[in-house]
């Protein structure tokens, strides 16, 4: 055989290699051409966000769908039976009742996104009250010097928490556990044989729960809903330009107005309702400014991308390197702070800081609002907003079944049932998203 033929039979003809070669560039440049359906959303307008939303309902990503309907379904049953729950005076009591254990569902949030549970911060928040009470009711202490020392003192309770977690390695439900009962006991033993600690009259714990932004001045109300909408129009604004600046596709003019202009109805009809009663609630305010606030801290910090990172994977996150036990051991001390403050909420509420607080169905019900709000029990998903949305849903819940007289007993059955609904609703969805390669 010539050199020439085994040159023929080693491999194709020239004029046989370029088709191949072809076939070959082919499905990579198919591949190159692919692109991730959500990044081409915001480029196809209000059609594309169509299509976005119908994908994410067939593959399991709900988001707080189910949590608006549930509220709506809520307001429209109980209005129906009482006839009054749509009242402004009562809608200004939910508003009010919901800080305490909301802001102590705010620090739950931050513990699910790491896949772990916080079953002490119903003690803690029990215990910091009696702190704050003690210290400025019976001892005279200035009494913003002794809600620091309480916020401190539940910080330090947290941070133990997250060091037997994080550093030697100890389940979180365990040490959580122990500290519930630990802090139970303390809280009892702060409180003496008296068994209570009022708050201090006309005092900063009293006015938390009892004061009205600008004395029930209507002008407040409005001020505050019409800020509220200006600052999400110029965030969106601002992340809109920044995507545009770093070639990322951005949210067209028309969607940011008609969000905006959805936030706006909401708001400014939640105004005109607490107008019609004694105006705005403190205990809202800063309910709302910490939820603004530590979604910030969630979505836009590094801090909270590493939280999320660790929630969804320790040890690509170890390897990305992220210090784990740090996260960790911050994560408890912000449930822990968060608990706290719900705590002298709670506190101003009753009037006094007893051995009771904190106890009972608190702790329950701000799990279940972290959860029905739509935070993962498995980890790496969720948004403090869940924990306002959940709280509502919990808190219509217990008023409308007040305002029909129904037994506490059965108050304690529907909201299992509601807190089951929403945890089987979440191992279906991320079941579904699973499956459909989302997950």
């Amino acid at each position: 055989m010539s050199t020439d033929q085994k040159t023929d039979t080693t491999g194709p003809a020239p004029e046989e290699a370029a088709p191949a070669a072809e076939a070959t560039e082919a499905p990579a440049a198919a591949a190159t051409a692919v692109v991730d359906p959500r990044l081409l959303v915001r480029e196809e307008g209000f059609a594309g966000y169509i299509a976005d939303f119908r994908r994410k309902m067939k593959s399991g990503d709900l988001g707080s769908v189910p949590v608006v309907l549930g509220l709506i379904l809520i307001a429209a049953i109980f209005q129906g039976l009482t006839g009054k729950f749509l009242n402004a005076d009562n809608l200004t009591h939910i508003t009010q009742w919901i800080a305490g254990p909301g802001l102590i569902a705010v620090g739950i949030v931050f513990v699910l996104l790491l896949g772990e549970i916080d079953l002490s911060l119903g003690s803690v928040a029990g215990v910091s009250a009696a702190i704050a009470g003690v210290l400025s009711a019976r001892q005279g202490l200035n009494e913003w010097l002794a809600i620091l020392i309480a916020l401190a003192t539940g910080m330090a309770m947290g941070a133990l928490h997250g060091f037997f977690f994080a550093k030697i390695g100890v389940p979180a439900f365990v040490v959580t556990l122990a500290g519930l009962l630990a802090w139970s006991g303390l809280q009892q033993y702060v409180l003496g044989d008296k068994g209570t600690a009022n708050v201090v009259n006309e005092g900063v714990v009293a006015d938390l729960d009892h004061y009205f932004v600008g004395d029930g001045d209507v002008a407040f109300t409005w001020a505050f809903a019409v800020l509220g909408v200006g600052l999400f129009l110029a965030g969106q604004l601002l992340d809109s330009k920044r995507r545009s600046a770093a070639a990322l596709p951005a949210r067209p003019m028309a969607e940011i107005a008609l969000r905006t202009g959805a936030l706006a109805i909401v708001a400014l009809t939640a105004a005109y309702m607490l107008n019609q009663s004694q105006g705005l609630p403190l205990p809202l305010v800063i309910f709302l400014a910490v939820v603004a606030i530590t979604d910030f801290v969630l979505r836009r910090t590094t801090y909270g991308r590493q939280i999320f990172a660790v929630g969804g994977g320790i040890e690509a996150a170890r390897r990305a390197g992220i210090n784990v036990a740090w996260v960790r051991i911050s994560v408890f001390m912000i449930s822990a702070g968060m608990a706290a403050l719900g705590g002298l909420f709670i506190m101003s509420q009753q009037g006094s800081a007893d051995k009771a607080l904190g106890g009972g169905n608190v702790l329950m019900n701000s799990i279940a609002a972290a959860v029905i709000g739509g935070t993962s029990l498995f980890g790496g998903r969720g948004k403090t907003w869940s924990a306002l949305l959940g709280i509502l849903v919990i808190q219509s819940i217990i008023t409308g079944l007040d305002l029909v007289h129904v037994d506490q007993a059965i108050q304690y059955m529907i909201t299992g049932a509601v807190l089951l609904a929403a945890v089987v609703l979440d191992s279906v969805s991320r079941r579904t998203q699973k499956s459909s390669g989302r997950g």
